[in-house]
């Protein structure tokens, strides 16, 4: 991303450079190097709200949030258009990661956004009813898209349960970015953004754990996850949710719906023939009554859920093999 002035004056030949040289150095994960670099740009044009802008930026890639904050407000003061300057969307940013609510307020309402309540209210903005997106965990590494509900531009609370290589569990609050990669669509029509993960913002205390199901049917299947929801907790069915993707397939426009049609999905690249995680796939007809069954509940719930579970239907019901897993 690269942003220079409309303002005043064009920056100056080293302010490019310097920029220029900073933002390739950020491609290659050296900030600190890129750091010096816009730290002298921003000692050349100090008017420049670009400048501050970019450091903000980084700042951001860094998670250090009290200079993000700092750097960003310096770069929206000197902004010459009064809404929907990106600059506001990182102060956003910043400020929920500080609980910093007065801030988040006035810079979501600056962006152009409806917040409920006023710019000065001490408490997190609730209720912007922002719907459900999905979000990258992990992005840097083993990356998993899964879904959630957004709580404010820059939060999503974790709604599917995430498989234990990711690190993450149902119900943890995430800080996302605000520039999507991705799109999942419905069965419906409906699309949703894929937004990357920044950094946790609130933990779960809700252990994720993995269970071996002998269901006999999708209904069966079902009758849990339906009995877990009731309870307040989760239980996804993974041999059935999960697909691989490749990098270039999951920033991608993806359909989300599986279990349908002929399974040939040229951008699952999972194995066919083996229920879990890593390859779910069957012919599209069958269905297979061993399930992968990942389960987000207290210790003290799970195995009774499970046993409810079994004891509404034994003839078409069992589980074993149970293990905490994250």
């Amino acid at each position: 991303m690269r942003i220079f002035g409309k303002g005043r004056n064009r920056p100056s030949a080293s302010w490019r450079q310097a920029t220029d040289r900073a933002f390739t150095l950020i491609g290659d994960g050296r900030y600190e190097d890129a750091g010096a670099l816009l730290t002298r740009a921003a000692d050349l044009e100090p008017w420049l709200s670009e400048s501050w802008f970019n450091l903000a930026l980084l700042h951001k890639f860094r998670h250090d949030w009290e200079q993000a904050r700092a750097a960003g407000l310096r770069a929206v003061a000197l902004l010459d258009r009064d809404a929907g300057a990106p600059d506001w969307w990182n102060v956003g940013i910043a400020a929920t990661a500080l609980q910093d609510w007065p801030l988040a307020r006035r810079a979501w309402q600056a962006y152009g956004l409806k917040v409920p309540g006023s710019p000065t209210e001490s408490g997190e903005p609730l209720g912007m009813d922002l719907g459900s997106a999905a979000v990258r965990l992990s992005p840097e590494g083993e990356a998993e898209v899964v879904w959630g509900r957004r709580l404010d531009p820059a939060r999503i609370e974790v709604l599917s349960i995430p498989l234990p290589s990711s690190g993450r569990r149902w119900g943890e609050v995430v800080l996302h970015d605000g520039v999507p990669h991705g799109e999942r669509s419905t069965a419906a029509g409906h699309t949703y953004p894929v937004f990357d993960e920044i950094e946790l913002w609130a933990p779960s205390p809700v252990p994720t754990w993995v269970v071996l199901l002998e269901a006999a049917s999708e209904a069966d299947r079902d009758a849990l996850e339906q009995l877990a929801a009731d309870a307040g907790f989760a239980a996804e069915d993974w041999s059935s949710s999960v697909r691989l993707l490749c990098r270039m397939c999951s920033e991608s426009r993806m359909p989300s719906d599986e279990g349908e049609g002929e399974h040939l999905d040229p951008h699952d690249h999972s194995e066919p023939g083996h229920p879990g995680p890593l390859g779910h796939r069957t012919d599209g007809q069958l269905w297979v009554p061993e399930r992968e069954c990942g389960l987000a509940a207290p210790p003290s719930l799970v195995r009774g859920l499970l046993d409810g579970w079994v004891a509404d239907s034994p003839d078409s019901r069992d589980w074993r093999d149970l293990e905490e897993v994250c």
